[in-house]
C-alpha cells in the first residue's frame, strides 16, 4: 500500500479536474486499484503502490500542461491515459512557447508540438518555408497565426491567403452561384483559422480593405506580393508551373509559407504534384526552409493519429507490392530475352 500527497498551487481546480469532475473520474476509472481524493489545493493518492504512482505520473504531467500551455482538454487526458505519451513532442524542452497571437476571448494561441516549434523557428530565419505533414497536424493553423501575428506587428502591410481550387472528387462546376460561391467551400479552412484568431468586427475590417484576402492560387497570376505574408495551402495540389508562377509572384519585403500533404494529392491521374519537384529543386537555396510533421504533431482528434499510422502502413504495403511485381516482369522479360540466345548457342 502507498499514500501519495501532491499540493497543487496556481492551478484552477475546474481546469485540472473538468466540470463536475469529469477528467479526475477518468482517472480514477483507468486506476480502480487507488482511492483519489482531492480537498483544496492537495490531492491524495492512496492504494497500490505501482497503480498510485503511475496516477500520479499522469497528475504531474497535466498540471505540468496547464502551467506551459494554459488548456488541457479532455481528449489530452484520454491520449494521456491511453499509452502513447504525445507530450514527448507537445511539451516543451524547459521553457514556455511563446503565445503567437491571442484569439478570440483572450485565447493564447501558441505550437503545441516540437515540429510546429520547428515550423515558428524556420519561417523566423527563412523568408519561404515548405510546411509537410498529414492531416490535423496544425500546419495552416499555425502558418495563420503567425500571419496574424506579424500583420499585429506591423512587420507587413497584409496577409494574402491562396489555395489550388481542386475537387476532391466533386466537381467545381456543378456547385450552385457565382465563382465566389463556387471557390469559397475551397477556402473554408483558411476562413476558419482567421476566424479564430480575430475578433469579428476586426476580421470583417481587414477582409473588406483587402488588408487580408483569401483567395485562389489562379488569381495569384500576373501579381507582385510584396509587404505581405503569404500562404500557400494544400500546395500539394498546385501543378509544377503553378507553383513556379506562386513563388515568382514573391516581393522583396515578403513571408511565405507553403504547406502541403504529399499522402492526400487530388489532381487528375495524369497531372504530378509540382510540391514534391518544389522541394527537391530549392531545398539547398539559402533563405528556404523545409519543416516536416508527423503522426506525432496530430492535435485533432487522438484517432487522426490512429487513422493516419494505419494508412501510411497500408500505403507502404502498396508500394512494396508494386516493387516486387516490377521486379518479377523485369526478370520474366529478362528470362525471355535469354532463352533465344541459349538455343541459339545450343
Amino acid at each position: 500500500m502507498s499514500e501519495i500527497i501532491l499540493t497543487i498551487d496556481g492551478i484552477d481546480p475546474v481546469a485540472l479536474y473538468g466540470e463536475k469532475n469529469v477528467k479526475l473520474n477518468l482517472i480514477r476509472k483507468t486506476y480502480p486499484d487507488v482511492t483519489i481524493t482531492s480537498r483544496g489545493n492537495s490531492l491524495k493518492i492512496a492504494g497500490d503502490k505501482k497503480q498510485a504512482q503511475k496516477a500520479k505520473s499522469k497528475f504531474e504531467m497535466m498540471v505540468r500542461l496547464l502551467r506551459e500551455q494554459h488548456e488541457l482538454s479532455l481528449q489530452t487526458v484520454e491520449e494521456l491515459i491511453g499509452g502513447a505519451n504525445p507530450f514527448e513532442t507537445r511539451l516543451s524542452n524547459g521553457d514556455s512557447n511563446a503565445t503567437l497571437v491571442h484569439g478570440r476571448g483572450g485565447k493564447a494561441i501558441k505550437a503545441k508540438t516540437v515540429n510546429q516549434k520547428r515550423l515558428i523557428a524556420s519561417s523566423d530565419e527563412n523568408d519561404i518555408v515548405f510546411a509537410l505533414g498529414p492531416a490535423g497536424t496544425g500546419k495552416t493553423y499555425t502558418a495563420v497565426a503567425l500571419a496574424v501575428r506579424a500583420l499585429k506587428n506591423r512587420v507587413v502591410k497584409k496577409i494574402i491567403l491562396t489555395r489550388p481550387a481542386v475537387e476532391a472528387g466533386e466537381s467545381l462546376g456543378f456547385l450552385p452561384g457565382d465563382l465566389k460561391d463556387k471557390v469559397d467551400p475551397y477556402l473554408r479552412p483558411l476562413y476558419d483559422s482567421l476566424d479564430d484568431m480575430l475578433p469579428l468586427d476586426k476580421l470583417n475590417y481587414f477582409m473588406t480593405n483587402r488588408i487580408i484576402e483569401v483567395a485562389p492560387l489562379a488569381f495569384m497570376r500576373g501579381r507582385t506580393l510584396d509587404n505581405a505574408f503569404i500562404i500557400l495551402d494544400e500546395a500539394q495540389n498546385a501543378t509544377s508551373m503553378q507553383i513556379k508562377m506562386f513563388l515568382t509572384r514573391i516581393g522583396p519585403s515578403a513571408k511565405c509559407i507553403i504547406t502541403g500533404d504529399l499522402s492526400q494529392i487530388d489532381l487528375p491521374y495524369n497531372q504530378k504534384s509540382g510540391l514534391r519537384h518544389a522541394m527537391n529543386i530549392l531545398s539547398d537555396v539559402k533563405g528556404i526552409g523545409i519543416v516536416k510533421l508527423t503522426a506525432e504533431d496530430v492535435v485533432r482528434h487522438r484517432l487522426v493519429k490512429e487513422i493516419i499510422i494505419a494508412y501510411d502502413k497500408s500505403d507502404q504495403a502498396r508500394q512494396q507490392r508494386r516493387e516486387k511485381e516490377k521486379q518479377e516482369r523485369e526478370a520474366d522479360k529478362k528470362g525471355k530475352t535469354d532463352t533465344p540466345e541459349k538455343n541459339q548457342n545450343t
